[in-house]
């Protein structure tokens, strides 16, 4: 009897994959490998679609069999948030690409979301314009940023991505195409082109090009839509819904369009940065710096794990500190870190800014016309656990000391100090218990102040012994929206806090 179940199982199996190879083509429906995971739970199916409709198709299909499915973009935060319960069809965003932003001086530009972030800055910048979007992940696409609410440095100017959404067209949990919000062409004043062909570029959305995984960040709680406008308080009709896919992680909704708003290259950027040691000098020159009125684009930080100081000084002009009178071994003092703001606009006004802000900065900032190295990327490598801590920029030093003080010992903090949110590193080789407890004690400091500390990333064994959200007052409002939206809990079931 075992041996006919398994024989029907496979049987079921076959003609699951010949029912995905029919719809999407049979060089993008497979049987998944080893690589195909989601947060360390490995999927049963690849379907690569090659538009909204063939993906809606694929969703159907999981309906008819009770199957679930996780939506997929470049895979650069797979390993993201908690893992599913089960990983039936992973569905790949990859075709599902395009940018159509006519006139070539639109506001707006309805971008399909398996479309790499630099595909998109590459197709505008051909008319001078540019996505204020500048997420970290490296080869990331729109529809996986959206996913995971990801922001940059240039958050503390522009807001987050969710935040820049005029409009969206995704797939419900049954397959139906939504539209919501105004889509690029509406937006335009044009009929959406139909499918076809032809470069990512060329192709319109409502044809066979456009797709990917959604989010929330939002409606967890710290954004202007999400968790505050939970079906039926956006000030677009349907964008509230639009907003709560963002952070999602593919729980709510697939993504087959967004509509964005995009801005003019600015003639002019300059960096002026600044060393700093401590969170607490950190915290009175970000109030400075606010205080200036120099309208920055960005304000970032570098504060790595300071290096042990040398026995004995060594001066300047020995040949193996030669041009670097801020080394260790001059100062005395350990390497420190970067308080850095970016400025842009006119080259003159730039300029000015940011004389005026060294000035206020004092002897030690500096003016460059190049980012520094460690610009818009994260302190943590794979294998760390990550964390993300969000809070009130006047408490922010607070957070970061009782990081400290709950580690035992400094751990690296980069990220947007001008907003409040940064992201820290600590050791892969932590055990869960310490993990957790170090959780704990930060979360104590976070909640009295409107702070919240999120586990980004961990290994497996951290993943499953910990909290990731810490206490979450949009659970209801989100577990209402999950309800609405995937009643079945077929989009990535688990993904989401309190398992949803």
């Amino acid at each position: 009897m075992a041996d006919a179940a398994r024989s029907t199982d496979r049987l079921e199996a076959l003609d699951i994959t010949r029912k995905l190879a029919a719809i999407c083509g049979d060089p993008f429906a497979r049987f998944a490998g080893p690589a195909d995971e989601v947060a360390g739970r490995t999927a049963r199916w690849v379907a690569v679609p090659g538009g909204p409709h063939a993906a809606a198709e694929v969703l159907r299909l999981a309906a008819a069999h009770d199957l679930t499915v996780v939506p997929r973009g470049a895979g650069t935060k797979i390993d993201w948030g908690a893992a599913p319960a089960q990983v039936d069809i992973m569905l790949d965003t990859g075709r599902l690409a395009g940018v159509w932003h006519e006139p070539r001086d639109a506001a707006v530009a309805e971008i399909g979301a398996g479309t790499p972030l630099r595909a998109v800055q590459a197709t505008l910048a051909r008319t001078n314009r540019r996505l204020p979007v500048d997420a970290p992940s490296p080869g990331a696409t729109l529809g996986g940023v959206l996913a995971a609410d990801e922001s940059g440095p240039l958050r503390h100017r522009h807001g987050s991505p969710c935040a820049q959404l005029v409009g969206v067209r995704y797939l419900d949990a049954d397959g139906e195409l939504v539209s919501v919000g105004e889509s690029g062409t509406e937006a335009l004043g044009r009929a959406t082109p139909g499918s076809g062909g032809g470069r990512a570029s060329e192709r319109g959305p409502a044809g066979d090009g456009g797709s990917a995984g959604w989010g929330a960040g939002d409606a967890f709680g710290d954004g202007p839509g999400g968790g505050d406008a939970i079906l039926g308080r956006g000030e677009v009709p349907g964008l509230d819904v639009a907003r709560l896919l963002c952070g999602s992680q593919g729980g709510l909704g697939v993504l087959v369009s967004a509509t964005m708003r995009v801005h003019a290259v600015p003639a002019g950027r300059l960096w002026v940065s600044r060393p700093v040691w401590t969170p607490l000098e950190v915290h009175d020159l970000v109030r400075a710096v606010l205080a200036a009125g120099v309208d920055p684009a960005a304000v970032e930080l570098d504060l790595p794990v300071p290096v042990p100081l040398p026995r004995r000084r060594i001066p300047p002009t020995h040949p193996s500190v030669i041009n670097r009178p801020d080394h260790p071994a001059v100062t005395g003092r350990p390497a420190a870190g970067s308080l850095v703001v970016l400025l842009e606009g006119g080259p003159a006004d730039v300029t000015e800014r940011a004389e005026r802000l060294a000035a206020v900065l004092g002897a030690e900032a500096m003016i460059s016309h190049q980012a520094p190295e460690w610009w818009g990327r994260y302190p943590f490598a794979p294998g760390d656990t990550a964390l993300r801590i969000e809070v009130p920029i006047n408490d922010l030093h607070a957070a970061v000391y009782a990081l400290r003080d709950a580690t035992g010992s400094p751990v690296p903090v980069r990220g947007s100090v001008g907003s409040g949110t940064v992201h820290a590193a600590l050791s892969g080789a932590l055990p869960p218990e310490r993990v957790a407890s170090i959780l704990t004690a930060v979360r104590s400091v976070l909640i009295a102040r409107r702070g919240r500390c999120v586990v980004v990333a961990a290994p497996a064994a951290v993943r499953r012994a910990v909290d990731l959200w810490g206490e979450l007052p949009t659970l209801p409002r989100l577990r209402s929206a999950k309800a609405h939206l995937d009643p079945h809990h077929r989009l990535a079931p688990g993904r989401l806090p309190g398992g949803l």
